[in-house]
């Protein structure tokens, strides 16, 4: 490696200058505040556990982007999170007793081996929120609210949407189809590519009831506004009551996020199967015209904590607190502050300590330095008789 590349990051890696780490560390502070103001305790896993926990509960959604390491002291193989949520899983099931609802929150920074999409990092990091013990839809209407209040506090609040969906209609389906796991593989991989015209080919050449058919085909295409609930409802009158109690679920959730958000667009997509390995049922997340990838999401998962040898429901959501701080950054500006001589008098060490206690910033010049390029000024603290003032630069 040649000495000037050194210094260069790996592919996706990113760093944080001033003044934005200042900004996502300030952003940090708001949310876990608001997460605390809705009764969310805070927990902080670690950054590496055995693979073996990592990846429990989650099949193999986490697998390949999981960096694998030895530990030289055991040997055993372990793991650098690339989600904190199984470990949230984790703590509620083995490390704390709650018998009721138990709200959790976290930020802390995850590794990819390679980014979820062309405009993220592969060391975002993951802000969020849990809710274990709760199965009704209250609980998820909570935590999408929470999201929703997460995006207002980071200051995205124009033209936000909801993406809506529910892996209860594609389970029903294949349900009611007994379609073996090589085919259903096969119609998932085709429908998460919304590849119809492929789609259409494998569905010409499966076994099944036409009517079955026509509900195989027509679930890429139920994406759009409420109109595709009243054509979800139409279409699987008579199917398996999973299905028609997923429509029924999405119906009573967009009424009641209506009433609390109606400034927010609603968008469905019934074939939305992202996190499909784990989740349970209503999958979300909220996307902004500035961005081209949601910019939050989560969803029901009742079966992670199954493999921890404590079944408890769960809802919950994540985002990348360094995309929030960055959509919502506008003119990224250094904080003013207060320059302090270099002086040892003992009554301007009293002063600028009492003006940082006031929250200010106050920077001391140190001898032979006049630059402090790195800090905007604009007042300065001056002698004026026996005493040290705040004065104009």
């Amino acid at each position: 490696m040649a000495l000037a590349d050194r210094w260069l990051l790996p592919d996706g890696v990113k760093e944080m200058l001033p003044p934005h780490a200042h900004q996502v560390e300030a952003l940090r502070r708001k949310l876990l505040d608001l997460y605390d103001s809705w009764g969310y305790e805070l927990v902080m896993p670690p950054l590496m556990e055995h693979l073996e926990s990592l990846m429990t509960g989650v099949g193999k959604d986490l697998d390949l982007t999981t960096f694998k390491l030895v530990d030289q002291l055991t040997g055993h193989t372990l793991g650098i999170r690339a989600d904190i949520t199984p470990q949230v899983a984790r703590i509620d099931a083995h490390r704390m007793h709650v018998q009721g609802a138990n709200r959790l929150c976290y930020c802390g920074s995850v590794l990819h081996t390679y980014p979820a999409n062309m405009l993220a990092s592969r060391n975002p990091l993951q802000v969020g929120a849990e809710l274990y013990g709760h199965a009704g839809i209250e609980s998820d209407i909570e935590v999408i609210s929470l999201m929703i209040e997460t995006l207002y506090v980071s200051g995205l609040k124009d033209e936000l949407s909801l993406d809506l969906g529910h892996v209860g209609i594609f389970q029903g389906l294949i349900e009611e189809a007994r379609l073996d796991p090589a085919v259903t593989a096969q119609y998932m991989e085709l429908l998460q590519r919304k590849a119809l015209p492929e789609l259409d080919q494998f569905l010409n050449e499966l076994e099944a009831d036409a009517r079955l058919i026509d509900k195989l085909a027509e679930l890429p295409k139920l994406n759009g506004g409420m109109e595709v609930l009243v054509r979800a409802r139409k279409l699987f009158g008579e199917s398996h009551s999973m299905i028609t109690d997923a429509v029924t679920y999405l119906e009573r959730l967009a009424e009641m996020l209506q009433r609390r958000y109606p400034s927010i667009d609603l968008y469905f997509d019934l074939g939305e199967l992202r996190g499909y390995n784990y989740h349970t049922g209503v999958v979300f997340s909220a996307l902004t015209p500035v961005f081209g990838q949601a910019v939050a999401k989560g969803g029901r998962y009742d079966a992670i904590g199954k493999d921890f040898g404590r079944a408890r429901p769960a809802t919950g959501f994540s985002a990348d607190l360094k995309t929030l701080a960055s959509l919502a950054s506008g003119d990224q500006k250094l904080r003013s502050a207060i320059l302090a001589p270099a002086d040892d008098d003992m009554a301007l060490m009293a002063m600028m300590q009492n003006l940082r206690s006031q929250g200010e910033r106050v920077v001391q010049q140190l001898p032979g330095d006049a630059a402090q390029n790195a800090v905007a000024f604009n007042r300065k603290l001056v002698k004026q008789g026996e005493e040290w003032v705040v004065a104009a630069l």
